[in-house]
């Protein structure tokens, strides 16, 4: 794997080493080039004694079949280009192919993209969405986390088609644990200034947006619009996503769940959450933590004629490291479970 000094590098490391189905060939760091796994990432001492290489595409195409690319955004494209020139798969961490439309990235990361060639081979990868797309591909895209959070909390509502949904007023309000941060350190991400807060950092134009819109439309068939707003919070681990939608007529509960169910039944890694008793009724990142699990729930509000619809992941897991697991499990013909199903951790 390309990029593995950071967090979801070091989630895809743990994850790797453990998966039973796949061998590490290399996990690359420019900056810690010949240094042990375990002194970057120290929870992985008496795993392994591999060593870090240096981004070296020459011999990544002698040691590997696919390659996982967790690069800073801005960074992947000319490295991605390489390897699929090379013929290897790859599975892409960053955003440099998430977006379909090259006129998005200007708008949504601020450079134009400067291969749109390849980034029409890429498929945008939710495999509870899209997995037949993604077993055909050699060249994926995992979503970022707020945005698979939301899409998979709102995906029932625009493809099951028993509602009619306000498609021009969608809200999104995530909350994200400081580890979305990733691991280079600024003020913001200080302790003494991230211990305690619900601080809105991005309350328009956070760059998930795009992706968001991008998958609901095309689920739904015409174009929507998402005003998305994050919050950092006082967690190491976690993300929340409060979806609201607007919808015409009448809607029965029955009805709703209908629409979840249709869609997410069979799907291993979608834990539908709306108890009526315990502390965790609706999804709660508290409980998923460690796993690749995503708590989808909802609410009717009748008054206001809107569906709550509640999205809960570990932000390093399903919102990083565990999809791209997943989605290289199918792109190899393995089950898509394959080293990602485990129980999350509680209490944490």
């Amino acid at each position: 794997m390309v990029g593995a000094s950071g967090y979801a590098g070091g989630e895809l490391l743990r994850i790797l080493l453990k998966h039973g189905k796949v061998d590490l060939a290399f996990a690359t760091s420019k900056r810690n080039a010949g240094e042990y796994l375990f002194r970057v990432h120290p929870n992985l001492r008496g795993m392994t004694e591999m060593q870090f290489i240096d981004n070296d595409v020459s011999k990544m195409t002698d040691l590997a079949d696919l390659v996982l690319t967790a690069m800073p955004h801005g960074q992947s494209i000319q490295m991605v280009s390489q390897l699929a020139s090379a013929g290897l798969k790859v599975v892409d961490l960053s955003a440099d192919f998430r977006l379909k439309d090259p006129a998005d990235y200007p708008l949504w990361y601020g450079f134009e993209h400067p291969d749109p060639e390849l980034l029409s081979k890429f498929v945008y990868a939710v495999p509870e969405l899209n997995k037949d797309a993604i077993a055909a591909t050699s060249l994926a895209a995992s979503p970022g986390c707020m945005a698979i959070t939301s899409i998979l909390a709102l995906a029932p509502l625009f493809k099951q088609k028993e509602v009619t949904m306000d498609g021009d007023h969608i809200v999104v309000d995530a909350k994200i644990a400081s580890s979305g941060s990733g691991g280079k350190p600024s003020l913001s991400t200080h302790y003494s200034e991230r211990y305690g807060v619900v601080r809105p950092y991005k309350p328009a134009g956070h760059r998930h947006t795009g992706e968001i819109e991008q998958q609901l439309s095309w689920l739904g068939g015409k174009k929507v619009t998402v005003s998305m707003s994050a919050h950092a919070i006082n967690m190491v681990r976690g993300i929340l996503c409060t979806c609201h939608v607007f919808y015409e007529g009448d809607v029965q509960n029955s009805a709703v769940w209908k629409m979840y169910r249709g869609l997410y039944t069979g799907k291993p890694f979608i834990r539908m959450v709306k108890d009526k008793k315990g502390p965790f009724r609706l999804p709660d990142p508290k409980v998923v933590i460690g796993s690749n699990f995503c708590d989808v729930g909802f609410e009717i509000d009748e008054r206001g004629h809107r569906i709550v619809a509640i999205g809960a992941i570990d932000n390093l897991v399903k919102g990083a490291a565990g999809n791209a697991v997943q989605v290289m499990n199918i792109m190899l013909g393995l089950d898509e479970k394959q080293g990602i199903y485990d129980a999350p951790l509680h209490p944490v």
